[in-house]
C-alpha cells in the first residue's frame, strides 16, 4: 500500500523541511521586493479610481436633478397658463352675471387663480436659482474631475510601466513559490503563512547571525544555537516567533561572533554528548 503525499511530507527529515521552508522564504522575499518596487502605486490608483467614480456619480446625480427641476418649471409654466386662461374665462362670465352673489363667487375664483399663478412664478424662480447653484457645483466638479482623471492616467501609466518590467519575473517566482509549497506539509505551511502575516517585513524564516535572531536581532542562548545547528527539530525565536535556521543550511556564510573559551568548551562537550 503506497503512502500518501501528505504522509511523505510529514516523514521528511527535519533538515529537509527547514531547507524547503527557507527556499520558500527566499522566493517569497523576492516577490515582496517586487511589490515594494511598485510601492503604494496600486493603492493610489485604486483610490483615485474610487474618487473619479464618486465624482462622476455626483455630477450625473446633479444633472438628473437639474433635468427634474426643468420638468418642474415646465409644469409650473403650464399651470400659470391654465390660471391665465381661467382668469379670462371668469372675467368674461362676470360680464354676464345676474346678481352680486355670482359676481363675488367669480371674483374669488379669479383671486384664487391669481394667487396660484403668483405661487407658480415664485416656485419657478426658486427652481431656477436651484438650477444655477447646481450648475456652478457641476462646473467646479467637472474641472476637479479633469484634474483627477489626469492624475489617474499618469499613475496608471507609471504602474503599468513598472508591472510590465516586473510581471514576468513575478509570474515565474509565483510558480516557484507554488512548487516550493508542495514540498511542505500543511501544518508547517499554515504556520509559515501565519508568521509572515504577523511580521512587518514578511520574514518567517531567518538565519542566526552573530548569535542573534536574523529577524528581531535578540540574542539566542548557546544551547538553543546548538539545537538549531543540529537540525533535529524546528525551533522558533522565543521573542518574535520566527523559524530559525542555521546559516550553513541556507547556504549562507555564517557570521561568527567572538566566542569565549568557556563557551567554546561547552559547545564541544554538548556535541560530544550528541
Amino acid at each position: 500500500m503506497t503512502k500518501s503525499k501528505v504522509d511523505e511530507k510529514a516523514e521528511l527529515p527535519v533538515e529537509d523541511k527547514l531547507k524547503a521552508l527557507f527556499e520558500l522564504q527566499q522566493i517569497d522575499s523576492k516577490i515582496d521586493k517586487i511589490k515594494i518596487v511598485r510601492g503604494e502605486l496600486p493603492l493610489e490608483v485604486r483610490d483615485l479610481e474610487d474618487v473619479v467614480a464618486g465624482m462622476e456619480t455626483r455630477v450625473n446625480n446633479f444633472n438628473e436633478e437639474i433635468k427634474n427641476l426643468e420638468g418642474y418649471i415646465t409644469d409650473k409654466k403650464n399651470s400659470m397658463k391654465d390660471s391665465a386662461s381661467s382668469i379670462k374665462k371668469y372675467e368674461a362670465q362676470q360680464n354676464k352675471v345676474r346678481n352680486n352673489r355670482e359676481y363675488d363667487s367669480l371674483s374669488k375664483e379669479i383671486e384664487y387663480q391669481n394667487l396660484e399663478a403668483q405661487l407658480a412664478e415664485k416656485k419657478i424662480k426658486e427652481a431656477k436659482a436651484n438650477i444655477l447653484s447646481k450648475q456652478e457645483i457641476i462646473e467646479s466638479s467637472v474641472e476637479e474631475l479633469k484634474g483627477r482623471k489626469k492624475d489617474l492616467k499618469v499613475k496608471k501609466e507609471e504602474l503599468d510601466e513598472i508591472i510590465e518590467e516586473t510581471q514576468k519575473e513575478e509570474d515565474a517566482l509565483l510558480k516557484k513559490s507554488k512548487v516550493a509549497q508542495q514540498k511542505i506539509e500543511d501544518r508547517l505551511l499554515n504556520a509559515y503563512g501565519r508568521i509572515r502575516n504577523n511580521v512587518r517585513n514578511g520574514l518567517a524564516v531567518v538565519t542566526v547571525q552573530r548569535d542573534a535572531c536574523g529577524g528581531c536581532f535578540n540574542k539566542i542562548p548557546p544551547q538553543r544555537q546548538l539545537d538549531i545547528r543540529m537540525h533535529k527539530k524546528i525551533i522558533v525565536c522565543e521573542h518574535c516567533g520566527r523559524i530559525l535556521v542555521d546559516p550553513s543550511l541556507s547556504g549562507e556564510v555564517p557570521v561568527i561572533a567572538p566566542v569565549s573559551v568557556e563557551k567554546e568548551k561547552s559547545v564541544k562537550k554538548a556535541k560530544a554528548k550528541v
